[in-house]
């Protein structure tokens, strides 16, 4: 077996997809749970602002409604109490499953950025918090606002200025990280985001294979909708 290259972090965090995806409801307090017992040292979701301000975790970010449930409504224009049930707040999230994990959110409405910050700096988790975004201009705006790890969710092919460019661009307007699809990611590729100490991460690795190729390269976060699998290759490179 090839050497293992150096990280950043070691082991890798390992993120539970819109929580124990595979395993339970995903974005459900039950999914994040799951995963948590299951092993995960990391969570992700996507979070979204209702119209009384609240961050709250769905994907989609729109919900069924009228007789035949065939119109669609943004949660944007939702009050937290017309959501479904099952779909939490950011700060059901703190509350029912407490602090001990990294927390990774695809900021899918800008407005809601400044509560998330808000609600994870309450909860004293702000320095385990992962924002996420694919405007570099618009995660960079963040940094004076928090301590939060920002991150670059972006695909190799739309780094139009090259990698080297691209990391040295984030390592200049203090994003932390960049996160990309597992097939983008390479040794060469993360020892050279490493140089400019920026974390490397990777997503959509579900087979035990290509989660042990990313740890084998040395990226620094992982997620998976499989926490079994995921946590399985992390600890078994240790």
């Amino acid at each position: 077996m090839a050497a293992r290259l150096p990280s950043l972090r070691t082991p890798p965090v390992g993120f539970a997809h819109r929580g124990a995806k595979a395993h339970a409801p995903e974005n459900t307090i039950e999914a994040f749970r799951t995963a948590l017992d299951m092993g995960a040292t990391g969570l992700e979701s996507d979070v979204w602002m209702t119209v009384d301000g609240h961050a709250v975790l769905d994907h989609d970010g729109e919900f069924r409604h009228g007789v035949l449930g065939l119109l669609k409504r943004p949660i944007s224009e939702m009050y937290l109490d017309e959501l479904p049930d099952h779909v939490p707040t950011l700060s059901n999230l703190y509350a029912e499953c407490g602090t001990s994990f990294e927390l990774s959110l695809d900021i899918k409405d800008a407005k809601v950025a400044e509560e998330v910050i808000h609600v994870a700096r309450g909860a004293g988790a702000e320095q385990k918090l992962w924002m996420c975004h694919y405007d570099i201009g618009l995660v960079a705006s963040w940094r004076p606002a928090t301590s939060a790890k920002l991150v670059d969710s972006t695909r190799l092919a739309r780094i139009k200025e090259g990698p080297e460019r691209r990391a040295a661009l984030i390592s200049k307007t203090g994003i932390d990280a960049i996160n990309m699809h597992r097939k983008d990611w390479s040794g060469g590729l993360a020892a050279l985001f490493h140089r400019f100490d920026r974390y490397c991460l990777g997503w959509d690795a579900q087979h035990e294979r290509e989660i042990s190729e990313l740890v084998r390269i040395g990226v620094d976060g992982i997620f998976s909708d499989h926490v079994d699998r995921l946590m399985g290759s992390i600890n078994a490179a240790r």
